[in-house]
């Protein structure tokens, strides 16, 4: 046991070097995305209130509308777990099994618990960041500025990522890609599962959590219910990904 601690750190730093890529991408999103966010807070918002005071006017282009800009961030924010799930299925599990490289590292003191534990691990932790920060972002300034913002909470585009809702659907794609990785061991056909059972269930999350409208009133109430409810398939599908591992491997 102990030979092998020391493998750990050096087990992180070759996974990180190998998703590189994937991480400026992702960090370039949520800069850009919280870029926008906040340009809306300072710049567009106060100019709207401006423009309804009395003899105000303006005139601004579709891109730079309010409205248009919050709901394509919030539709962006909506179906980036699908992106992630996709990735996660393709380039973090699907494309070593296919290769190879997983079984190589299998023999090379590198359990297949551990090595699917240090991809979950090193993935989930900056996806998790990245998507609270924009989670906050986003419930921050869509509060904030809701006044002239043509919107309801109740809108896909609003709750899912105004909350803990769009971390927990984030870690819920990582763990889809990484079943369907598993289970497929093809990158472009885990790819496509992935993604699909992840754009499936943030289409279909409204049938999940509407029936707790009577029940539960409010935002929170039923965001924090829907919350729950795809943290729990999220660990249904991690706990699905080791047993699928611990199969194929026994």
């Amino acid at each position: 046991m102990n030979t092998l601690a020391p493998d750990r750190p050096a087990t992180r730093r070759t996974l990180l070097r190998l998703h590189r890529p994937a991480l400026l991408v992702w960090a370039a999103f949520v800069l850009l995305t919280a870029g926008e966010l906040l340009w809306v807070h300072f710049s567009a918002a106060p100019r709207d209130r401006a423009c309804r005071g009395v003899g105000g006017w303006c005139t601004y282009t579709v891109l730079t509308d309010t409205d248009n800009v919050m709901n394509l961030l919030g539709e962006a924010l909506c179906h980036a777990p699908a992106a992630v799930a996709a990735w996660a299925g393709a380039a973090l599990v699907g494309r070593e099994l296919e290769s190879g490289t997983a079984h190589l590292m299998w023999t090379q003191a590198v359990t297949p618990v551990r090595w699917l534990t240090a991809k979950l691990v090193t993935a989930a932790l900056p996806l998790l960041a990245g998507a609270t920060v924009l989670a906050l972002v986003f419930g921050r300034v869509w509060s904030a500025d809701a006044d002239v913002l043509v919107t309801n909470w109740t809108w896909d585009r609003v709750f899912v990522p105004r909350g803990p809702l769009l971390p927990a659907l984030v870690l819920f794609g990582l763990a889809a890609g990484a079943l369907a990785g598993l289970v497929l061991r093809r990158t472009l056909a885990a790819l496509a599962a992935a993604f699909a059972a992840t754009l499936l269930l943030r289409l279909y999350l409204r049938d999940l959590w509407q029936p707790l409208r009577g029940p539960l009133t409010g935002f929170w109430p039923l965001h924090l219910a829907a919350t729950g409810m795809v943290l729990a398939l999220t660990g249904a599908a991690v706990a699905a990904a080791y047993s699928v591992l611990r199969r194929r491997t026994a």
